[in-house]
């Protein structure tokens, strides 16, 4: 790690850094989940909320989980390809996810931008960011995401099944909300890879019914935390402008440090709940701190059914209430994981479920079930 930098960029940098966060705690939206005491979310966070688009939820995360998400890291990285392609990690064994369909790992060059300026994702993120030169006894790809991260860690699918969490995503999305996907991020340091500027909504940007939370939104719960040098930065406000001209934007202000975004800085334990329509993005990590992000995000049902969608975490497809009803069973997983693993606390009990009738139980033909759950991912 020793000398990894911005090189000629770094001073501008560290300076951008340092003015980010005073100007992300000076937002006024960060604190724990609270609810009033007829069970709906506080004002204050609601208020914040759309006012910013995006909210820091402090200590969400209990240490105990974090001590069970921490184990399931360990073990994941343990068992990566030897590299990429490879069906076999360093020990010989069956390598993760080598006999899954669905998307999974996801591999860049230490220190790279892998979609900036690509046709990527769709083209959603069109300019490059600035690619720092990297240590060179580093291995030629690491592994900075994984999808479909819930049939790896049954630790982030008990994240999933939070009752505070899920409870806030019934008050912004509506009590029948739907799911997105999932993902577990990893970065590095020293190797973690940037994601370009970008705004993460792809299919209603058009609508008639378009307003500033119809692409819904992610939570990032941090195991280790995330400072201004290794976390996601948003553009405040950025999520009620509709579509922007990101590449516009940069050639004003003269680089990809944007002069009014602002990074997410987090504790271990936090959970940042960020605006899909939000302009946003992250540099690479020459910084010596890890940042590992539990990612999951949720749809209002309205957005999703009867829309044809996908083409990024998913193949294009038309989401019917079967697929809704089908992808949704993992949130009756986590649901019941989560109640397994936490007997103190009272399960959240989410409305579509509650409405038919139905019941899941996490169990080892559970654990079968969720083998390649994202295909049916519902990304709009």
């Amino acid at each position: 790690m020793d000398g990894v930098d911005y090189g000629s960029e770094e001073a501008a940098m560290q300076a951008y850094l340092r003015e980010g966060e005073k100007r992300a705690y000076a937002l006024g939206n960060r604190g724990p989940i609270r609810f009033t005491a007829t069970g709906e979310l506080h004002p204050d966070i609601v208020e914040a909320y759309w006012r910013c688009g995006f909210y820091v939820f402090e200590g969400a995360l209990r240490p105990e989980e974090l001590a069970d998400i921490e184990k399931d890291l360990h073990a994941i990285l343990d068992r990566l390809p030897a590299e990429k392609g490879a069906a076999l990690d360093a020990k010989g064994r069956p390598a993760l996810a080598a006999d899954c369909q669905g998307p999974t790992l996801q591999w860049a060059r230490p220190l790279s931008d892998p979609w900036g300026g690509t046709d990527a994702a769709n083209g959603r993120h069109p300019v490059k960011m600035h690619e720092p030169q990297a240590a060179a006894n580093l291995p030629r790809e690491v592994v900075f995401l994984i999808l479909g991260s819930l049939q790896f860690s049954e630790a982030s699918l008990r994240v999933y099944g939070h009752p505070g969490l899920l409870a806030v995503a019934a008050a912004i999305n509506g009590p029948d909300f739907t799911p997105f996907n999932e993902a577990l991020w990893i970065k590095e340091p020293g190797k973690g890879a940037s994601v370009a500027w970008h705004q993460d909504g792809t299919t209603h940007w058009d609508s008639p019914a378009w307003d500033e939370g119809i692409h819904g939104f992610n939570f990032m719960g941090q195991l280790y935390g995330c400072t201004a040098a290794n976390g996601v930065w948003v553009v405040p406000g950025s999520h009620k402008r509709g579509k922007i001209d990101i590449a516009r934007l940069v050639a004003q202000a003269g680089s990809e440090r944007l002069p009014d975004a602002v990074p997410l800085i987090c504790k271990p334990g936090d959970v940042a709940m960020t605006n899909r329509q939000a302009l946003h993005g992250s540099f690479a990590n020459t910084s010596k701190d890890w940042r590992v992000t539990v990612n999951f995000g949720f749809h209002r049902r309205s957005s999703i059914l009867g829309v044809t969608a996908g083409g990024i975490h998913n193949r294009a497809a038309t989401y019917d209430a079967a697929r809704i009803r089908e992808r949704a069973r993992l949130i009756g997983y986590g649901i019941d994981a989560r109640r397994q693993r936490f007997p103190d606390e009272t399960p959240f009990v989410y409305k579509p479920h509650a409405d038919h009738g139905l019941s899941y139980c996490w169990d080892d033909k559970a654990r079968a079930d969720v083998k390649d759950y994202n295909l049916l991912d519902l990304s709009i």
